[in-house]
């Protein structure tokens, strides 16, 4: 009977060995976890953000700083002006081109059926890609259906692989027409989101409909002065694991399932904020940061505001 007992608890225990090793989080070589996405496509859920770098050579440096560093997903824009520096880091990385997830986004003024294939042909042309694996509509203004058609051509042609839509969080109006018209529903959500908005009712409604949601300023960005980092229960969890209180902030991105691409153009800050795969935080502690919220946003332009800037752009 006790050899008996023992055999018993060593099958227990390789059974579940076998079956936590089977529930892990697939990752990338560092670390990065990897969500499997509504339409089948696996995207790395950490990246390096590319709005606002100082120029498109400064970018390019970025983006190689990261890709050495382990990123293997970069967030770009046309509005941002720094796609070929983004396209010209790809090939120099020696990286394969499958290995990095590339993200760009369309502005308004390239809506429209018929004329936002070329807009995407443009966009390839840019950064001398082949294809893009994550393409969204910038702002919820203009035709942004009829973009949504030939960009849903797009991916038929295999020049793109996702369909995400970025700050479709207007209103419910602008979310509605782009659900209820596309044919491929969006695969990602990209909003601001970050411990004082936590944007709750916002996960609710794409959790609906299987959409990864993205964090744009993770950590409060250049509008909140630092204040997150600055935030004493989020330095107390820090200090408490000997990382930094953007490691920490990060972290709970992570542990929280979104999607997450801080910006940074300082080496430095680059390596610091992918570092952050060797810890994790408590049950608690992650309480405690989602006590934090306050659905405080930083970046408090009216869809009326986006409007005017939209239409004031000349590219």
């Amino acid at each position: 009977m006790r050899t008996f007992k023992k055999l018993l608890l060593s099958a227990l225990i390789i059974c579940g060995s076998i079956c936590t090793i089977g529930a892990q989080e697939k990752t990338t070589t560092a670390g990065v976890p990897v969500v499997v996405l509504n339409n089948g496509v696996e995207m790395p859920r950490f990246g390096l953000g590319t709005f606002m770098q100082p120029s498109d050579e400064v970018c390019e440096q970025s983006c190689l700083t990261a890709l050495k560093a382990g990123y293997r997903h970069i967030d770009t824009a046309h509005a941002y002006y720094d796609e070929a520096g983004v396209g010209r880091a790809v090939k120099e990385s020696g990286i394969p081109r499958e290995e990095i997830w590339i993200t760009s986004k369309l502005w308004p003024t390239e809506y429209g059926e018929g004329k936002t294939l070329k807009a995407i042909d443009d966009m390839l042309e840019r950064m001398q890609l082949d294809y893009i694996d994550l393409l969204y509509v910038h702002q919820p203004v203009g035709d942004f259906v009829g973009a949504w058609k030939d960009m849903e051509k797009a991916v038929e042609m295999g020049k793109v692989r996702a369909l995400g839509i970025s700050n479709f969080d207007a209103n419910d109006e602008v979310w509605n027409e782009i659900i209820e018209k596309s044919t491929i529903k969006p695969a990602v959500l990209q909003i601001e989101c970050h411990p004082y908005a936590q944007r709750v009712e916002m996960r609710k409604k794409a959790a609906k409909y299987g959409i990864q949601v993205e964090c744009w300023f993770p950590l409060g960005g250049a509008m909140s002065n630092g204040a997150l980092l600055k935030d004493p229960v989020i330095m107390k969890i820090a200090k408490a694991h000997g990382k930094t209180p953007a490691q920490v902030i990060l972290r709970w991105h992570i542990q929280e399932g979104f999607s997450v691409i801080p910006g940074a153009s300082n080496p430095d800050y680059i390596k610091e904020n992918i570092q952050i795969f060797d810890f994790a935080l408590t049950d608690d502690e992650m309480q405690q940061m989602r006590s934090l919220n306050k659905e405080k946003r930083f970046f408090n332009a009216t869809l009326e505001d986006v409007e005017k800037m939209v239409w004031g752009t000349k590219f």
